[in-house]
Order: structure tokens, then C-alpha cells, then sequence
């Protein structure tokens, strides 16, 4: 809570409000986590996940929204919606769509709207087809490799970002 000094005997207590709007993004088959291949994506479900960042949103006094589509029409839509909904940062998980969906990328671009590409497993440790990404030139960084925790890194490097440039 801010102080805003009106003279020696009085304070006036501005309250809290959250600081941005966050678009978590996630992409096909990421609905499936907890049981598709635990090997490689962990055993957190989607919904897990999402209740960690909102929490820890929270705390940063961000309010953040998830979203999860098989659809890249549905998923282009929610970033071209982004604008009018006055989000300021997306944190987007591409999935399967990371290396092959110039449309996604488009639309990140149109948008303007800054992000960060998250994946669970380390896309370089993978098939060499996983490590072409369409998104990773034009984010402003890539996090790979941590499961989970990996949308928890690109969730403090947002608010680090929106900080330095309020």
C-alpha cells in the first residue's frame, strides 16, 4: 500500500490495484498435461499451472488470464482480442504450433503486444523438427527445459519488464 503524505496529521491510503493484465497462452494439447507423457511434460496438470501463476500474479499485484485452445483460430483471435482487453503482456506456450504457424506469429506481431515463448521440455533436446521455433526472433525471450517452472520464470521476467517500462 502507497502513502501519500497530505500534512504531518493525516495519510491517505491509496489502495492496491493490480498492476497489469497478463495473457497466459497455452497451445494445442497443453489441455492434456498431467497424463500426456509425463516423461517429457511433467505430471502438473494444465489447471495446476494456471492456479500457480494466477497466484503468483497475485502476489506481483498482476492479474492474469489463461487461456488454452487446440484451435489456432481460437488462439489467434485471443491475441488479436489482446488490445481491447488492455493486456500488457503475453507469456505464450505455441506448443506443436511453435514450429510451424506463420499465422500465430503474424498476429503477435500485428498485436504489438509484448511476450515471452515458454516451453516445458528443452526443445533442443528434442527431434530436430522441435527446434525451429517461429516465435523466438521476435520475442523478447525464450524459456525452455524447466516444466513447470518455466512459466513461473517467464512470469517474474514480465513483471521485470512491465516494471522498467511503467
Amino acid at each position: 500500500m502507497k502513502l501519500l503524505k497530505l500534512d504531518k496529521d493525516k495519510d491517505l491510503r491509496l489502495k492496491s490495484r493490480p498492476m497489469a493484465k497478463i495473457l497466459i497462452i497455452h497451445g494445442p494439447n497443453l489441455n492434456l498435461l498431467g497424463s500426456r507423457e509425463p516423461d517429457v511434460y511433467g505430471s502438473k496438470t494444465l489447471d495446476s499451472i494456471n492456479k500457480s501463476l494466477v497466484q503468483e500474479g497475485k502476489k506481483l499485484e498482476h492479474q492474469l488470464f489463461c487461456f488454452q485452445s487446440n484451435s489456432e483460430q481460437q488462439l489467434i483471435e485471443k491475441i488479436q482480442q489482446a488490445p481491447n482487453d488492455e493486456i500488457a503482456f503475453i507469456i505464450i506456450n505455441p506448443a506443436a504450433f511453435t514450429h510451424y504457424s506463420i499465422a500465430l506469429r503474424d498476429a503477435l506481431l500485428a498485436v504489438a503486444v509484448p511476450f515471452i515463448e515458454v516451453h516445458l521440455s528443452n526443445i533442443f533436446k528434442r527431434e530436430p523438427f522441435r527446434h525451429h521455433s517461429y516465435f523466438s526472433d521476435i520475442a523478447l525471450g525464450v524459456i525452455s527445459g524447466f516444466g513447470d517452472r518455466s512459466y513461473l520464470l517467464a512470469l517474474e521476467e514480465a513483471h521485470h519488464y512491465l516494471l522498467a517500462t511503467e
